[in-house]
């Protein structure tokens, strides 16, 4: 039984439960009426005092019928389970499960980037385009892993790419410490990832760096990565040139010759990923797109409609009913007696 609305239906869960509304009508023509009860009268405290002879028109018993039966109908309407459609959802189907992994180490204040022809920091740069990068891998599960001199998972595998990208924009160089530990990155990813189905399991893991701190060896990390069958892919951030002003005057220097790109092409190549080298912003954002159709994200989608449960509404009508018609004897004495004092 549905009753539709511009922005939903409105339905029954269980309408064959309305059956019962009839049971009262059929227990009063089928069950033996009560016998021998004592008919209701108000005494008096004082003798000769009466009230004038008078057939009953209260409205109480009639308006007391009415309400049970009307709770009644309630009940029946609550039991019925009444729910609210809303508009139906597209939810994207299961893909991958994906880490990011990013260094947020001190070298990742380094302004080599460029975000709107302005000079800006390798970390504000994987921000920006890391934002667009993780909305459009609706149907995977991402998390994000922030490393420096230790790695913390800051989300964990979750559909809410809106949170995840607003961690993303939160978090600031630093935040893990100011060196690069790559391996417990790694360990870290592989840990969240080994109870995931086996071909779902994809990290993306960006540094402009080499590895200076944490416990496990980027070695042993690779390795580990292999025998649990995780895919990396690596992208080595930073430009190759860049001019700074010295007492000595304007030079230029290499920014990234601390970059291990050995180590980063070898946990790829291992791990049955691809290492990428971005050297400025456009770089870093076609390496997003190529991780895109290399680890194409779920496309097809289910529709599912959101439903509010709406039965409580009908049982609470039913025990306002029900109460206002127990109470209804109450007040008529009270109001009797009221009158007989006066």
């Amino acid at each position: 039984m549905r009753c539709r609305g511009d922005t939903g239906v409105l339905e029954l869960a269980w309408p064959w439960l309305l059956a019962i509304l009839p049971l009262p009508f059929i227990a009063v023509r089928l069950l033996p009426r009560a016998c021998g009860l004592m008919s209701t009268a108000l005494h008096l405290p004082h003798l000769g005092v009466a009230l004038p002879q008078q057939a009953d028109v209260s409205p109480v018993p009639r308006l007391r019928r009415v309400l049970a039966l009307f709770a009644w109908a309630l009940l029946a309407l609550a039991a019925a389970r009444p729910q609210w459609l809303g508009t139906p959802e597209d939810v994207p189907r299961s893909g991958r499960d994906l880490l990011l992994a990013v260094d947020c180490s001190g070298s990742m204040s380094i302004e080599d980037m460029q975000l709107g022809g302005q000079p800006a920091p390798r970390f504000a740069a994987i921000q920006a385009i890391g934002a667009d990068f993780i909305q459009r891998r609706a149907g995977d599960r991402v998390g994000l892993i922030l490393f420096g001199t230790r790695a913390y998972l800051l989300v964990p595998l979750t559909f809410d790419l809106k949170t995840v990208g607003k961690q993303l924009a939160d978090a600031t160089i630093g935040l893990a410490g100011r060196e690069t530990a790559i391996g417990d990155a790694v360990g870290l990813a592989v840990k969240r990832l080994r109870d995931r189905p086996q071909q779902q399991r994809v990290m993306v893991l960006l540094t402009d760096g080499v590895n200076t701190s944490g416990e496990l060896d980027p070695v042993k990390a690779i390795d580990l990565a292999t025998a649990n069958h995780v895919r990396i892919y690596t992208i080595g951030i930073g430009a190759d040139a860049m001019r700074v002003n010295s007492l000595f005057g304007s030079r230029v220097i290499n920014p990234s010759a601390d970059l291990d790109e050995k180590m980063l092409g070898e946990m790829a190549a291992k791990t049955g990923g691809h290492y990428f080298r971005a050297r400025n912003s456009e770089e870093l954002a076609d390496v997003y797109r190529t991780i895109d159709k290399l680890e194409p994200a779920a496309d097809a989608k289910q529709s599912l409609r959101p439903v509010d449960e709406l039965y409580w509404l009908p049982l609470a009508g039913a025990l306002a009913a029900g109460a206002f018609a127990f109470l209804l004897p109450v007040w008529r004495v009270r109001l009797l007696r009221r009158a007989v004092s006066t």
